[in-house]
């Protein structure tokens, strides 16, 4: 980015945002060439969870090396699906990234829609520390007694939280309540009222795709992944631990898949509960971008070198 009269200033950063399915890996392609198509250049970070995951490609839409277009990825394939994916570990190693590229004196396109990871890297976003001993104590109870319980913990501790998380996610309620048990008043892993911008020359593009059509879209999506063999890749992911990983397993769709090859559900079942949850992850994945401030949304198909002209 330069400003007027040409003098160079710090390379900047971009995050491309919005719910699954809306086509933010082809418009951070777009931008990545429009960047370069005036002379500059850009490098590709990803901000999907479960991109992270080696193996995991046609339940999370990664885009394959062919698909690259030339342009530098990071953070993709990075982790086995035995590893547990934390965000306070990807904002150190995303943020170190950003920093690498800008040193090579490119721009940083940040792209996907894992709202936390997302936070984490663009705002001055803090998080709690561990007790192990507190969490091995919540997972057993969560192991014993399932998320409801806890759910209710935390509810009545800290309300504003619990208004964030999935009550069916015990990962996200035992870290919660892990903070709690520390002293903290709130669990404090959401985006602050008032964020601060980690990088000086931020500009957050998010894509909006009506709801309706992007229900049709999610819907689509779901069945085509069967359809492009997820079974067969979920299957392949079984001997390298994939029911193990605590993370990993319970993605949407690969949890589905592995019910199917277990016999607790049907194809037809299997599909149609990824439906269902990935509509409802889209809910909460347009709630939490659009409570940022100085967001510009923006729908598929946008001529992404109007933004890098904007950005220039």
């Amino acid at each position: 980015m330069t400003q007027p009269g040409g003098d160079a200033v710090t390379p900047g950063l971009w995050a491309v945002v919005g719910a699954t399915g809306t086509g933010k890996t082809a418009l951070s392609l777009d931008l990545a060439e429009a960047i370069a198509a005036r002379g500059g250049s850009a490098e590709i970070v990803n901000a999907d969870a479960m991109q992270l995951y080696r193996g995991m490609d046609i339940g999370t839409a990664k885009p394959a090396a062919a698909e690259h277009r030339g342009i530098p990825h990071h953070l993709f394939d990075v982790l086995e699906v035995t590893d547990e994916a934390a965000v306070a570990w990807y904002q150190g190693i995303a943020r170190d990234i950003i920093g690498e590229i800008h040193a090579r004196g490119a721009e940083a396109i940040l792209v996907g829609g894992s709202g936390l990871y997302v936070s984490s890297v663009l705002f001055d976003f803090r998080f709690p520390p561990r007790d192990p001993q507190v969490r091995a104590a919540l997972e057993e109870e969560l192991e014993l007694h399932g998320p409801g319980a806890l759910y209710d913990r935390l509810r009545a501790l800290d309300p504003r939280t619990a208004h964030r998380v999935d009550p069916r996610n015990g990962r996200r309620i035992v870290r919660a309540l892990e903070v709690l048990a520390q002293g903290a008043d709130t669990h404090g892993a959401a985006l602050p009222d008032e964020p601060v911008t980690w990088h000086e020359a931020t500009r957050i593009v998010g894509v909006h795709v009506p709801r309706d059509e992007l229900v049709a879209r999610l819907n689509a999506r779901a069945a085509l992944m069967w359809r492009d063999g997820l079974l067969d890749e979920v299957a392949a992911l079984r001997p390298f631990g994939l029911e193990q990983g605590v993370t990993a397993s319970r993605a949407i769709g690969y949890a589905q898949a592995l019910a199917q090859l277990e016999g607790a559900l049907t194809e037809a079942e299997a599909i149609a509960e990824t439906q269902a949850l990935t509509r409802r992850y889209a809910r909460r994945q347009v709630s939490w971008f659009r409570r940022y401030r100085g967001i510009e949304w923006v729908e598929p198909g946008i001529d992404a070198a109007s933004l890098a002209d904007a950005g220039a």
